[in-house]
């Protein structure tokens, strides 16, 4: 018999304050190096809280948004099910049990930091997070092909922002407010003629 493989159709909502604490807690736990990679495998394809559309829309509100992204998402979905309470018990899932571990790693780095064990392990986890966050975007990508902005423009977006970003080194705030309002207002102006285009 085949196993019911479920589809991004079937999205579900955290069922109590706790259920979203202990959530964002595992996911903070988590998220070494990177959070989006986690947050997307906890969120979508775990928990089904969001679908992969949602998942990449409310990512870039949090991104666009000061202070850390994966906090900035924890409040969203905390107020978007129970309102303020699920903000705040998502944003304490994000940082209680965190705070107390980095505390004990911050004390053991200062007497440890020195050793060439440590150094090179701090190195590889960097390669980890890397490739962590290029998984994601992979990932991610397949939905550039339903994006208003049309495949080709949506494709361009990217590459400028990668150049802009990784070679040029453009500050991220700058790119955001050059490309992503350019970006921004060609999706407005499509999904305007694409409204347009269907009222009779």
């Amino acid at each position: 018999m085949q196993s019911h493989r479920p589809n991004e159709a079937d999205t579900c909502s955290p069922r109590s304050l706790s259920e979203l604490f202990l959530c964002f807690t595992w996911l903070a736990v988590q998220s070494v190096g990177g959070a989006a990679p986690v947050a997307q495998r906890e969120l979508v394809e775990r928990k089904r809280w969001l679908t992969t559309q949602e998942f990449l829309e409310d990512w870039t509100v949090a991104q666009i948004m000061p202070g850390p992204n994966v906090v900035n998402l924890s409040l969203i979905l905390g107020d978007r099910h129970f309102g303020l309470r699920g903000a705040v018990a998502a944003l304490a899932g994000m940082t209680v049990v965190p705070l107390c571990i980095i505390l004990c790693i911050a004390v053991a780095y200062t007497h440890y930091a020195s050793y060439p064990v440590v150094e090179n392990a701090l190195r590889g986890m960097g390669a980890v997070a890397a490739g962590l966050i290029v998984g994601t975007g992979l990932k991610l990508l397949s939905m550039l092909k339903t994006n208003p902005i049309g495949l080709p423009v949506a494709i361009f977006f990217v590459f400028t922002t990668f150049v802009l970003i990784a070679i040029l080194h453009w500050p991220l705030l700058t790119v955001l407010l050059s490309v992503g309002i350019t970006a921004t207002l060609w999706a407005w102006v499509r999904l305007l003629i694409s409204e347009g285009r269907k009222t009779p």
